[in-house]
This record gives structure tokens, C-alpha cells and sequence, in this order.
């Protein structure tokens, strides 16, 4: 058994290029400094800034629409001046704002950090999402996003526990180890990565593929893209309100919502690569209906529980769901981007996800003031099944069906 599982690593290292290694160890490195920070920052500011906990989350709310507005430039950006030159400038502006919040001690400094690392923190994603995509083949690209959620999430477990640490003895030691890796994962990219940008186009059809255009003129894709975002608001509604739900419905205490989360980032680390080998099999389309299917019976047996082994249960189901999203649909953009758009594909797809986190927690609170708080989790449920009909409903689109169909492959 032993031999297998080395022969099986050793297969899985052979499969994809040096560079997406890097980008592999390098994103653990930077999603291990970056969750030493985040998840004590909400305690910190108020701590600081003596401040209510309304005007700390507004800081949080300026660093998202910062980082909406910048992805949104982030694409066309990447297509016409390069992936590496744009990792390298979100993960050293990154790097240098984690650093000088260990100076920072007035409002209007954290407004301006925040702003600054919103608008920078996003273009690191969309560029190494265009790179992985004009490194690795097409019957690959599934496995390469699924290795990197999974190295992310395992990042995000190990995050917390060293940012636990490090804050008990000062918050300055995590906010210096955090611009450490941004800065380190930086150095890794300027010296050892080479740019994977195509060959540019002659003038005229440069000109022609300028900005949104040509995305926004793709019907199918931004199809795609609204029910990708259904489905997220359907995932943000859990990932935002159950803890509030479970705390002042049922008394379920904080320490047992952390054990929530820690499942869903464990079960991402197990489980990404092997479920992602399974669906590549199939019709992506169809395996994203599926996913959503499973956002939606996740979400909604939320109402049905009232105690912390229920909840668990209904996070799982989620996660099996995040699962066999997350990859497919970053797979499905890359298969649908000309390879000189990349970027701009790759911006709006992660555009989605801020809108889903940006429109589901509120209509949830409205929902949950205005009825009652079991509405949250019927209306997750709703949304996700208005996800999977529209997902499958899209298969029957001519190239999005070639598309889809032309996707999955036999693992070896």
C-alpha cells in the first residue's frame, strides 16, 4: 500500500509542470500568512481603535468592494501586461500593507489599508488562475484547480493555530509573518517563474478583444456566471449567518462553529483531489447541477436541525457540494476563454463570488427580519435548485454542451 500511494505521488508530480509546483507551494506559504491575520483582525481593530463592531465591519465591507472593483480591471490587465508582472505586484503591495498594519492606529489609516489591500489582494488570484490555465492542458486543468483548493484550505487550517500563537505573545509577530510570506511567495515568482502570457494577436484583433467586450457579448458564459452566482449566494448564506443562527436560536457556542468550519477545510484537504478525479468523467454542466443540488439540500436542512450534530451534517453536505464545484467551474472558464482573454474570463468568474457574498447574507438577514430566520435557509434552498435547473437548462446551449461534453477525461 505504501508503494502505491509513492507511485501515485510520483504520477501526480510527473502530470503537471515545475511552475504550477511553485504556484502550489507558494500558495500554501502566502494562505498560511494570510489566515495568521484574518481571522483575529475583527478582534484587533476593536482592541486598537476602540471602535463599535458596526464601523469594523465596514472596514471589512471597503476592503470588498475595493477588491470587487479591482478584480474588475484585474483581467484585462493580466491579458495585456502579463501573469507573472501581476502576481508579483498584488503579493509585494500585499506583503507591504500587511507589514504597516503593525503602525497603524487611527481610522483613517485602516480605511486606507484596506482599501489598498482590497484592491490589490484580488489580481494575485485571477493571474495565477489564467497562468495555471496556459500551463497545464485542458484534460488536466480539473486536478491542477482541485491541488490548488486543497493546499489553500490546508493553509487556512494551519493559519489560525500559528496566528493563535503568535497573537498571545503580539499581534505585531503576525502581521510581520504574514507580510513575510506575501513577500517571500513574491521573490519566488520575480526569480524562478517565467511569464506564460500567449503571444500577443496581430494589431487589429488586439484592438478588436480590448476590455469586456467580447465577454459581455458571450451570452452562454455569462449565463454560466449567473447561475454560478446563484449557487454562491446559496453557499455565502452558510457560510456567513449560521453561526448567528446557531448561537441565538439553539445556544450553539462559538468553539462548536469553529469545529464546523474545520470540517469543511478538512474535508477540502482529503477529499478535493479524489472527488475531482471522479467528475471530471462526466458532462461538467451536468456535474455542476449536481453540485448546486447538493448547496441546496445543504443550505436548507439548516432549518430542519436545531443542534449542533445537525448543522455539522448540513456543513457536509455543503462541502460535498463546494467539492464538486469549485474546480469545475474554474475548469469550464478556462475551456471557454480564447487564450489572450484569460485573464478577463478568470475576473469575472471571481467577480461572482464577491456578488454572491455581497447580495445572499443580505437578502437572508431581510428575509430572517422580516418572516422568520428559518426563510434564511428556505431561501438557500431555492436558490440552489434555481441553480441546478439553470445549469442543466444551459446544457442544452449548442457550445456550451461541445464544451462541456468535450471536457472530462479518464483519469489515469
Amino acid at each position: 500500500m505504501p508503494t502505491l500511494w509513492l507511485d501515485r505521488l510520483r504520477q501526480v508530480a510527473v502530470d503537471y509542470p515545475r511552475q504550477f509546483w511553485l504556484l502550489f507551494w507558494g500558495l500554501l506559504l502566502n494562505a498560511i500568512g494570510g489566515s495568521m491575520v484574518w481571522p483575529f483582525l475583527t478582534i484587533y481593530l476593536r482592541r486598537e481603535l476602540d471602535v463599535s463592531l458596526t464601523t469594523v465591519t465596514l472596514l471589512l465591507t471597503l476592503n470588498a468592494v475595493a477588491g470587487l472593483a479591482a478584480t474588475s480591471l484585474a483581467g484585462p490587465a493580466v491579458d495585456r501586461f502579463g501573469r507573472k508582472a501581476a502576481m508579483i505586484l498584488s503579493l509585494a503591495v500585499s506583503g507591504a500593507v500587511l507589514g504597516a498594519m503593525s503602525l497603524v492606529s487611527t481610522l483613517g489609516g485602516w480605511q486606507f489599508l484596506m482599501i489598498m489591500l482590497g484592491g490589490f489582494g484580488p489580481i494575485y488570484r485571477v493571474a495565477a488562475d489564467a497562468m495555471v490555465a496556459d500551463l497545464v492542458s485542458g484534460e488536466r486543468r480539473a486536478g491542477a484547480y482541485a491541488l490548488l483548493r486543497m493546499i489553500s484550505n490546508l493553509g487556512v487550517a494551519v493559519g489560525p493555530a500559528v496566528g493563535g500563537f503568535l497573537v498571545f505573545v503580539s499581534y505585531d509577530l503576525a502581521f510581520y509573518g504574514a507580510a513575510a510570506a506575501s513577500l517571500a511567495f513574491a521573490f519566488l515568482v520575480l526569480f524562478f517563474a517565467r511569464e506564460t502570457l500567449p503571444a500577443r494577436l496581430a494589431p487589429a484583433a488586439e484592438r478588436e478583444t480590448t476590455g469586456y467586450g467580447p465577454v459581455l457579448r458571450d451570452r452562454p458564459f455569462l449565463l454560466f456566471c449567473v447561475m454560478f452566482t446563484l449557487a454562491g449566494m446559496a453557499y455565502s448564506l452558510m457560510m456567513v449567518l449560521l453561526p448567528v443562527y446557531a448561537k441565538e436560536s439553539f445556544g450553539v457556542p462559538e468553539s462548536q462553529y469553529g469545529f464546523i468550519l474545520a470540517t469543511n477545510a478538512a474535508m477540502v484537504v482529503l477529499f478535493q483531489y479524489g472527488v475531482t478525479r471522479l467528475t471530471v468523467r462526466f458532462s461538467t454542466l451536468r456535474v455542476l447541477a449536481v453540485g448546486s443540488l447538493f448547496y441546496a439540500v445543504g443550505v436548507g436542512s439548516v432549518a430542519l436541525g436545531s443542534a449542533f450534530p445537525a448543522f455539522l451534517a448540513s456543513m457536509i453536505l455543503l462541502t460535498v457540494g463546494e467539492l464538486i464545484m469549485a474546480p469545475t467551474s474554474t475548469t469550464l472558464t478556462a475551456a471557454l476563454a480564447p487564450p489572450s482573454m484569460r485573464g478577463r474570463y478568470m475576473g469575472v468568474l471571481t467577480l461572482t463570488w464577491g456578488i454572491s457574498f455581497g447580495i445572499g447574507p443580505v437578502l437572508g438577514g431581510i428575509l430572517s427580519d422580516q418572516f422568520a430566520p428559518a426563510a434564511i435557509w428556505y431561501s438557500g434552498l431555492v436558490m440552489g435548485l434555481a441553480a441546478a435547473l439553470g445549469f442543466l437548462l444551459l446544457s442544452r446551449s449548442a457550445r456550451m454542451a461541445r464544451v462541456s461534453e468535450a471536457l472530462p477525461v479518464t483519469p489515469t
